[in-house]
């Protein structure tokens, strides 16, 4: 364990950066006593994983402490500026490391490995397999849609979360502690911790520029007012009242819901403006077309893909266009929020009710045996009845009385879906009085 005083003249985030797993702030879900990375940890033995998460949550301290405790040669590579030259590098160092009289190990940090095409991240499964590193991947984007399934395979997911105010403000505590930030008062304190908004890196970077400036000016006192003088711009998300993110996030999300497209509009430049994640916004309007919209308007979620796509090829600024052009026709879009109600209530169903056996006749029968036990027996093929609906027939476990579970609304598309759901009801009741 590395024990020597930091060097006073390092940026603040690497002379607060985490020895031991004790003095790491947050992600106790899996580094507390007992959870998972923890127990990983202190079992002697590493394991290739990735740590999944957002900027600034500890994922490379992570990588390194756990360098340190299987006493392992700590290599890193960035996926946006290395490539294949640096994935041989590595792998050369850790065969010299292996051959060595010590016969050391080696921990191969990925940074941002999404970044890294199928091919590239392909090179590293051989020397995954037969042992010769451990391979760590850290990334912001859903390993299961940005990391090859083989690689993927190979490597436990530990998921870390933002960093929560009280682990924030156990930040600023630590930075004070070594006089490396002035005294802050309450509502600057505050609002530095909404701006950071979970990112530990962010709010080293923006201590780091204050104290700077603070120590400039002679300031004993960063107040609120001076804060905002100094770093107004870079804080704009967060003035006026100090709406914090995700109250703005809320008010995108409300605006879009209540059909007001100037007020979604404003809202989504806001954020952009801000300096809120083009890609995230993306996402988030991906939901409010399948949560609010739904079947009212199919098209609003086929809009919705599509414009992050185009932001996935232009970028910013011209790629905001696309969002700003789907966020107006899903505010205007007709409501439906029939489909999340009803999977929240089968979700909620399905919990209370246990788990009820599949009829025989809706059983597949790839084999004789099943054959002879009758599975599929008597099923109806829909496409051989009048209309290909196979009125009267039975789709649900034995012996469970259907539950009505999703109730178009009289509003766009779903005006005719609730007419053809009305007929076909009909035309069941009308079978089992037959």
């Amino acid at each position: 364990m590395n024990t020597v005083s930091p060097n006073p003249h390092s940026p603040l985030a690497e002379r607060l950066r985490p020895h031991s797993l004790a003095e790491v702030v947050g992600q106790q879900h899996i580094l507390g006593e007992g959870m998972a990375l923890r127990v990983a940890f202190e079992s002697g033995q590493p394991h290739s994983c990735l740590l999944w998460g957002p900027p600034g949550v500890g994922k490379t301290t992570i990588a390194r402490l756990m360098a340190d405790a299987f006493d392992a040669q700590f290599l890193s590579i960035s996926a946006v500026l290395g490539g294949v030259k640096e994935i041989r590098e590595a792998v050369e160092m850790a065969q010299a490391a292996r051959d060595s009289l010590e016969h050391k190990r080696t921990i191969v940090f990925v940074d941002e490995v999404h970044r890294f095409n199928k091919s590239q991240q392909d090179a590293f499964l051989p020397h995954v397999e037969s042992g010769l590193f451990t391979f760590i991947g850290a990334t912001t984007e859903n390993p299961s849609f940005e990391v090859n399934s083989a690689l993927l395979s190979r490597a436990a997911v530990y998921v870390l979360q933002p960093l929560s105010e009280t682990d924030l403000t156990q930040i600023i505590d630590k930075a004070r502690a070594i006089n490396a930030v002035p005294a802050l008062e309450d509502a600057a304190q505050a609002r530095l911790i909404a701006y950071a908004d979970g990112d530990a890196r962010r709010l080293l970077n923006t201590l780091e520029t204050l104290a700077v400036a603070a120590q400039r000016e002679q300031l004993p006192l960063v107040t609120d007012a001076w804060l905002m003088k100094v770093l107004g711009e870079r804080m704009r998300r967060y003035d006026k009242g100090g709406e914090q993110f995700y109250d703005t996030i809320s008010a995108l999300h409300k605006s879009v819901r209540g059909s007001d497209p100037d007020a979604a509009l404003y809202w989504l430049v806001r954020m952009l403006d801000g300096g809120a994640e083009p890609k995230y916004m993306a996402r988030r309007m991906i939901r409010m077309a399948a949560e609010d919209i739904g079947l009212a308007d199919p098209r609003a979620l086929r809009l919705a893909l599509d414009a992050a796509e185009v932001y996935e090829r232009l970028g910013s600024p011209e790629g905001e266009l696309a969002l700003a052009e789907c966020v107006v026709y899903l505010a205007i879009a007709p409501k439906s929020n029939a489909v999340y109600k009803a999977y929240n209530n089968v979700r909620k169903l399905i919990k209370s009710d246990g788990t009820r056996p599949v009829p025989v006749h809706l059983r597949n029968a790839p084999t004789q045996l099943m054959k002879d036990l009758d599975y599929g027996k008597a099923y109806r093929y829909a496409h051989d009845e009048p209309d290909a609906f196979a009125a009267g027939e039975n789709y649900w476990p034995d012996g469970m009385k259907p539950p009505v579970l999703y109730e178009p609304v009289e509003r766009g598309l779903e005006i005719k879906i609730a007419e053809k759901m009305r007929l076909l009801r009909d035309k069941n009741a009308q079978a089992k009085k037959a």
